[in-house]
């Protein structure tokens, strides 16, 4: 049964395109490392989640990723997002003293429009991290956003991120940049 609230619409293309440049403009402040900007971008009330991922069977396949009461690599709000930028900007944080370069690829960006007016937007994404001289780590996934409209601007504001990485087995020493 579907509620008002379940209601989906497709975008239109001015929308479309509008949610695009919001996300490739998100990447842009990231890999410039522009974190004071780049957190403007969320909402107050933000719910910034990375829960984890375990192989199951086909019969099991719902149960793969951790749900809300689940383990997570990090499930952070407006105020663990500041701290955490606060941390990556002070030159005390030991995994980005000297600071990692990153490189975003947002891409299949599909948005929808949810009944209340705000929009569920799948994407697929790649983050490139290089620190130091040798060390490379990458990430790829699919993140779910809730996205609402600015009132006065034709803007956007993350006010729900849900980050399901690719693999099961983090590779990576740490994730200390912002997927």
């Amino acid at each position: 049964m579907t509620t008002a609230s379940d209601t989906r619409t497709a975008v239109d293309p001015t929308t479309q395109h509008r949610i695009e440049q919001f996300l490739y403009r998100e990447a842009e402040l990231l890999d410039d490392q522009r974190f004071q900007e780049w957190l403007e971008l969320f909402s107050e009330d933000v719910h910034y989640w990375l829960p984890t991922r375990v192989t199951r069977t086909v019969r099991e396949r719902n149960l793969e990723v951790a749900g809300p009461d689940g383990a997570a690599f990090f499930d952070d709000d407006k105020t663990f997002l500041r701290g955490r930028v606060r941390r990556l900007t002070s030159g005390r944080s030991w995994s980005e003293e000297p600071p990692s370069r990153t490189r975003r690829l947002i891409t299949n960006i599909r948005p929808v429009e949810l009944a209340d007016g705000t929009f569920e937007v799948r994407a697929n994404f790649h983050v490139l991290r290089s620190r130091a001289e040798r060390h490379h780590d990458t990430f790829f996934g699919e993140r779910t956003d809730l996205l609402r409209r600015l009132p006065d601007e034709p803007g956007f504001q993350v006010a729900r991120r849900k980050i399901v990485l690719d693999t099961t087995t983090l590779l990576a020493p740490s994730i200390s940049v912002f997927l």
